[in-house]
């Protein structure tokens, strides 16, 4: 029996303010902070006691203890314990991934509501010890006697107890996301200039965007905090420039801490349902996900690790039948300034899009006063896995209030981009009655 595709409604999202890492959020663990945003999604949305077919997500910096992190945090919430969680890791795309998977099931008509979640805190970040000690430890707990117990750390060594640090790099190259988006950076010539330009801009935007009273229905507070810390109202292009490299330490080197994102703790949810679902809750339809594209790239080749949204963005917009330019607002996720301006300067080199991206010609150029009009991850911060679902909901409400068409795109760790189209109501119903 043929299906009919249904159209996923998109119905807003709420997230706690993100933090820079052992700050505010320091004593508090992924669940504590998944719990929060699904609460503040819970009230803002009057969802408490409901069934939800589905909430999908979870964390990319994870102890064991967050073992199911989805189901652990709906557990913990307000909505009916009947809602399943699936628990979902995809490095920086995880949340809008998980959108994008529960969104593929309500558009086949299998469930009729989501919520994407993403949850990451790099204050509370495993450590690991040695593996020769922890087996040592596995033993401890085995034995019964004080004296076996002793027995277990016979020819034990200091070198032994010293506790592995986590790290970012990328298990392939032993290069850290910084490292690489630097190596782009100087291949694609990004000057550090116009890096801190890009930043500076984002803060400013995120800033008026608070004090109009914007972010107040898309944040809900979580430990006395109210604000993202590590937004700079009062952020200069000086006070950038004073700034050292942060990963290539020579005079080539031109990421700071000022134009990368910020270890950051955080949490974010997105609500996603069918249109007869949205009306039964007297939930309005702010826009609807409408196409989704995710992929890898040969980073270890060469290509660039961050580079992989430019391959997803192209292929999408052919299943689409859209060009570069067909949209309203653009979301791409600033891991770092270098990596945006990699990413729009790739769209716009004939090489680049015929060899990567197998075009005759260029993606071009986009109207950059579209892009990332409320700020971005450099303002906001970005804890990993919140990132996505903190995107469509922020795109939501500008597709409500505008109208028009939005492109999502997501750089992710692994070498993969993460890319979505959402539209207003008004834009589809438009097109559909011409």
């Amino acid at each position: 029996m043929t299906r009919e595709l249904r159209r996923v409604a998109v119905l807003g999202g709420m997230r706690i303010p993100f933090c820079r890492s052992n700050t505010f959020y320091a004593d508090l663990s992924n669940l504590d902070m998944a719990t929060a945003a699904l609460n503040g999604l819970v009230d803002r949305f009057g969802l408490k006691g409901e069934h939800i077919d589905e909430v999908v997500g979870g964390a990319v910096v994870t102890h064991s203890k967050d073992f199911n992190l989805a189901r652990e945090a709906v557990l913990s919430s307000q909505l009916a314990p009947s809602t399943p969680g699936v628990t979902l890791i995809q490095a920086c795309g995880t949340s809008l991934q998980a959108a994008l998977m529960s969104a593929g099931k309500i558009a086949s008509g299998e469930i009729e509501s989501a919520i994407s979640l993403g949850s990451d805190t790099t204050s509370d970040a495993p450590i690991v010890f040695t593996k020769k000690f922890s087996k040592r430890l596995v033993e401890l707990g085995q034995q019964k006697g004080a004296l076996d117990k002793l027995k277990v750390f016979k020819g034990l060594s200091p070198a032994e107890l010293a506790p592995q640090p986590p790290s970012v790099a990328e298990p392939r190259t032993g290069l850290t996301m910084g490292q690489h988006c630097e190596l782009m950076a100087q291949e694609w010539k990004i000057p550090r200039a116009e890096q801190d330009k890009f930043a500076y801009e984002s803060h400013k935007k995120a800033a008026a965007a608070y004090d109009s009273g914007y972010m107040d229905d898309l944040i809900v507070p979580c430990a006395g905090v109210f604000r993202d810390n590590n937004l700079r109202a009062d952020i200069t292009l000086e006070k950038l420039a004073t700034l050292k490299p942060a990963f290539e330490k020579s005079e080539r080197g031109t990421l700071t801490a000022g134009n990368s994102t910020p270890l950051t703790d955080g949490a974010a949810t997105a609500l996603i349902a069918s249109e007869d679902w949205a009306a039964k809750h007297n939930l309005p339809v702010l826009a609807y996900l409408t196409h989704g594209q995710h992929i890898g790239n040969n980073f270890v080749g060469g290509d660039g690790l961050l580079m992989a949204p430019t391959i997803a963005v192209s292929k999408m917009l052919d299943r689409a039948g859209l060009t570069l330019q067909d949209f309203d607002f653009y979301e791409i996720h600033e891991a770092f300034a270098a990596q945006v301006l990699c990413t729009l300067k790739a769209w716009e080199d004939a090489d680049y899009c015929k060899k990567t991206l197998g075009k005759d010609a260029p993606l071009g150029s986009i109207d950059r006063a579209k892009l990332n009009v409320k700020g971005s991850s450099l303002a906001f911060g970005h804890p990993f896995a919140a990132t996505g679902a903190r995107i469509v909901a922020k795109m939501a409400k500008l597709l409500s209030v505008n109208g028009g068409r939005g492109l999502i795109s997501v750089c992710t760790a692994g070498g993969m981009g993460v890319a979505a189209i959402m539209e207003a109501p008004k834009s589809i119903d438009v097109r559909a009655a011409a």
